[in-house]
């Protein structure tokens, strides 16, 4: 079936979307003034308003921004598109879905296990390992990875975690441990992100992500636009700000890095 434009009333106020969106207002007026947003007409009175088509834009802003990629990031995805017909819209609305979906497949398997796990242990009976860790699957990001940096880098790097000994994957993790665990201690020792001891964990953080196969810039110096966006991506994300100690050690860590660009990218 061919996709066309979505039928719509002429446009809704700055404030509607803020609402109906679960964003502000403020943050739709940063994005028209990064260009990521640009609202369809501006009223007499200095109102923003947003048509169909600029609300199909902002769907796809706000899904990549729940999947954690930094502002630049989007900015480049969207730009790829161009002025996208309906149906090339439509198109890339899908993959978000397929994404959303298969990240609601994987909860709902985390859930069972967990429960199952409660259950187990409450009933005295025997933990099974193979039952505990259904749903926890690295593999989870194949969708994030491939939207960032495309299907051939999460390939290589899944082939390469995969060949991995038992052995070496727990090195590996001990090394992503220990490095979270000193980025958060030093976040809370208040040094500076350009101070020696921050750049040289930054160093040692590039050096980290240089060893992943599939990358940017992997086996060389990874690329500037790279680092800086994993830095934003750290603070944007929950998820990866918790291994930071939350959205301060976070932002220590992206600031960090982005001086270690500056001065080494």
């Amino acid at each position: 079936m061919t996709a066309r434009a979505p039928q719509t009333a002429p446009d809704w106020s700055i404030q509607e979307i803020a609402r109906l969106a679960g964003t502000t207002s403020r943050t739709l007026r940063h994005y028209d003034a990064i260009g990521l947003l640009v609202p369809s007409r501006v009223g007499h009175n200095g109102y923003r308003h947003y048509n169909g088509s600029a609300l199909v834009r902002l769907q796809r802003i706000l899904l990549l921004r729940d999947l954690g990629v930094g502002l630049p990031a989007v900015a480049e995805i969207l730009a790829r598109d161009g002025e996208a017909s309906p149906a090339v819209q439509a198109r890339a609305l899908r993959t978000h879905l397929d994404a959303l979906r298969a990240e609601q497949q994987r909860l709902a398997r985390q859930i069972a296990s967990v429960e199952h796990t409660i259950t187990t242990m409450e009933g005295g009976g025997r933990l099974m390992a193979d039952e505990m860790f259904d749903g926890f699957d690295h593999t989870q990001h194949e969708a994030e990875v491939t939207e960032r940096w495309g299907a051939d880098a999460y390939r290589t790097g899944d082939a390469w975690w995969r060949g991995l000994s038992p052995q070496d994957k727990a090195a590996y993790q001990e090394r992503t441990r220990q490095l979270a665990e000193d980025w958060t201690a030093a976040a809370q020792t208040g040094v500076e992100p350009g101070s020696d001891e921050a750049q040289a964990l930054a160093q040692r953080h590039v050096e980290w992500l240089s060893s992943i196969p599939g990358t940017p810039g992997h086996g060389a110096a990874p690329v500037r636009e790279y680092v800086v966006g994993l830095g934003e991506m750290y603070v944007a994300d929950e998820r990866f700000a918790a291994n930071y100690g939350g959205v301060e050690g976070a932002t220590f860590v992206r600031d960090a890095l982005a001086v270690y660009a500056d001065r080494n990218l």
